[in-house]
């Protein structure tokens, strides 16, 4: 097993831990060590047979052991105990998917906003990987917090965005917004701006215990909106730490594949969202998907390749998921 496949079964299992509250502090330690392989993609069986497995960054004697076990056989013991214990086994469907077909990453955030980079650095990361397109879709207004753009800023980002471009070859960046969703479901930018960006991300972030009859209509009116590319990690839940908005998923998911909206499985590891499960109930609802690390660093854009396991496990193939479409093709499925 290599890097890859050995990041996203250590990414499973923290997942699989994280739904313990007593086992958070486990369940981060494997997530770290997945992160820490999908970033340097180490060479693990010559690192086991010299016995340096714990050299790598995060991996400890415990780890180590379960590293072990992957190399030598291409699988985990304790992963299939966990799967057992959760009740969440694998089905015999999953579908194949290669991170090496990975066009681009459609959801990623810089300084502008909540970032912790600058656009030239999320770009030159991007470029680094191979990818072909990058979205820029940092925070719309709403959340003072995180310093959200409004028009008048996203017009001085566009600049930016030309200039970052002329310094980055081989790469195109998409200027876009994660705009949040109100409580009556209406969007926190008007459309004469969105209908002027590459791409739309609308999110849940705030009222996500509103009563279910109402975050219902909250989100078929999202799903519904002519502007909206992509709902952003569409239950807004962080497992071990925050419930997720409860709504009926297959009436929405079906609205959402009626009017061409991907869901996005955001592969943070401490959102995770969509579930494996939920994911497959929307493909089964005829949805398209977007693979995304929410990035707001160069270093997060490895949450894709460890997360990769959620798609697999739910089924979906890749032509069910926009970011291993060329450009053109994404272009017109943004356009619908």
């Amino acid at each position: 097993m290599d890097a890859i496949g050995a990041a996203q079964a250590l990414s499973e299992i923290g997942y699989l831990l994280r739904q313990d509250p007593k086992e958070i502090y486990r369940a981060r330690a494997f997530s770290a060590a997945a992160w820490a392989l999908a970033l340097e993609r180490p060479d693990l069986t010559a690192l086991h047979r010299s016995g340096s497995l714990t050299s790598i960054e995060g991996v400890g004697e415990g780890i180590a052991k379960v590293l072990k076990e992957l190399v030598e056989n291409g699988s985990s013991r304790y992963l299939e105990r966990l799967r057992e214990q959760m009740k969440q086994e694998a089905r015999g469907d999953e579908s194949a998917l290669d991170f090496a077909d990975y066009q681009g990453d459609v959801h990623s955030h810089t300084e502008w906003s909540d970032g912790r980079a600058t656009m030239l650095e999320m770009a030159e990361g991007a470029q680094a990987l191979g990818y072909r397109y990058l979205g820029i879709t940092d925070h719309s207004p709403r959340i003072k917090v995180v310093n959200g753009l409004d028009a008048a800023r996203l017009v001085a980002q566009a600049r930016e965005m030309a200039d970052v471009q002329s310094r980055v070859d081989g790469v195109t960046l998409l200027q876009g917004i994660e705009v949040d969703i109100l409580e009556d479901g209406s969007l926190d930018l008007p459309d004469a701006v969105l209908e002027i960006l590459d791409v739309v991300i609308a999110s849940p972030h705030v009222k996500l215990r509103q009563e279910p009859a109402a975050m219902n209509e909250r989100m078929l009116r999202a799903v519904s909106h002519p502007h909206v590319d992509v709902i952003g990690h569409p239950t807004g839940r962080r497992p071990g730490s925050r419930e997720g908005a409860t709504y009926d998923f297959e009436a929405v998911f079906k609205e959402a594949a009626r009017h061409g909206v991907a869901l996005e499985i955001d592969c943070d590891p401490a959102r995770m969202d969509l579930s494996p499960e939920l994911a497959r109930l929307a493909m089964d609802c005829g949805c398209n998907f977007a693979m995304d690390a929410d990035a707001h660093a160069p270093a997060e854009f490895a949450y894709v390749p460890m997360g990769m396991w959620m798609a697999r496990r739910a089924g979906i193939p890749k032509e069910r998921i926009l970011n291993f479409k060329p450009l053109d093709q994404l272009t017109m499925a943004s356009q619908r």
